[in-house]
C-alpha cells in the first residue's frame, strides 16, 4: 500500500509538472525576419518590472535588448499584437510606437512600470539575445525566474542570481553600476482587453493608411 500510495503521488507530480508546460508559438522566419527592428545607438539593456502600486511587489518581469536589433524577452507575457511576431516568448519587431503600446498595457491603476537600462557591449547583447531566443517558452509565473537564470549565465551580472521574484531580480540589477532608473505611471483601468483591441485597431489602420498612400 506504501508503494501504490508513493507512485499515485508520483503521477500526481508528473501530472501537474504536464499542465505546467508552456505552449510554443513560432512565428515564420519570413515574418520574424521582415518585422526586426533596429533602433541603432549604442546597445543596452533594460528591465522591465511591474510593481503593485498596493503592496509593492513585482508582478511580471521582461527584459528588452538593443543590439542589431530590438527584441523583448517577455516571458510568459499576456501582451500580445497582430502585426508583432512572437518566437517562444520572444517578440521582435517592437518599436517605439509597439513599446509605448506594451507600457501602457502594464502601467495602470494597480501596477508600474520600473525600466531599467544599462549600456552593454555589442558582444554582450548579441549574447543575451541568443540565450533568450533559447530560454522559452516559460511556464505562468516563472517570469523572473527565466529572467535571472539568463542575465546570472551572462559575464557581468552573475550577482543576479536567480529568484522567482520579480521585486528581488529588480533590486539586485539596480546594484549594477551605471543602471538608470525611470518609472512610468498610468491611471487606466485593470480591465485591459479593450486597450489590447484598440492597440491593434489603431496600428492596422494606420498601416493600411501607410499602404494607401504608396499606391
Amino acid at each position: 500500500m506504501i508503494r501504490a500510495g508513493r507512485l499515485l503521488a508520483a503521477l500526481v507530480v508528473v501530472a501537474a509538472l504536464a499542465g505546467c508546460a508552456a505552449e510554443e508559438v513560432v512565428a515564420p522566419e519570413a515574418v520574424v525576419s521582415a518585422s526586426a527592428y533596429r533602433p541603432g545607438g549604442t546597445p543596452t539593456l533594460s528591465l522591465i518590472t511591474m510593481i503593485s502600486n498596493r503592496s509593492g511587489s513585482g508582478g511580471h518581469s521582461a527584459l528588452l535588448i538593443d543590439g542589431e536589433q530590438r527584441i523583448l524577452f517577455d516571458p510568459a507575457g499576456s501582451w500580445h499584437h497582430p502585426m508583432i511576431p512572437e518566437r517562444n516568448d520572444v517578440l521582435y519587431g517592437m518599436s517605439p510606437q509597439f513599446m509605448g503600446f506594451y507600457m501602457d498595457y502594464h502601467a495602470r491603476e494597480t501596477y508600474h512600470v520600473v525600466v531599467q537600462e544599462l549600456e552593454i557591449s555589442p558582444a554582450t547583447a548579441a549574447s543575451l539575445i541568443a540565450a533568450v531566443q533559447a530560454a522559452g517558452p516559460v511556464p505562468q509565473a516563472q517570469c523572473s525566474l527565466s529572467i535571472s537564470r539568463v542575465l546570472s549565465q551572462t559575464p557581468g551580472f552573475e550577482s543576479i542570481g536567480t529568484s522567482w521574484f520579480p521585486a528581488r531580480t529588480m533590486e539586485r540589477f539596480a546594484r549594477l553600476p551605471g543602471v538608470q532608473e525611470s518609472r512610468i505611471y498610468d491611471d487606466d483601468s485593470d480591465d485591459n482587453l479593450e486597450l489590447l483591441q484598440a492597440q491593434a485597431r489603431a496600428a492596422l489602420s494606420q498601416q493600411q493608411a501607410a499602404a494607401a498612400a504608396q499606391n
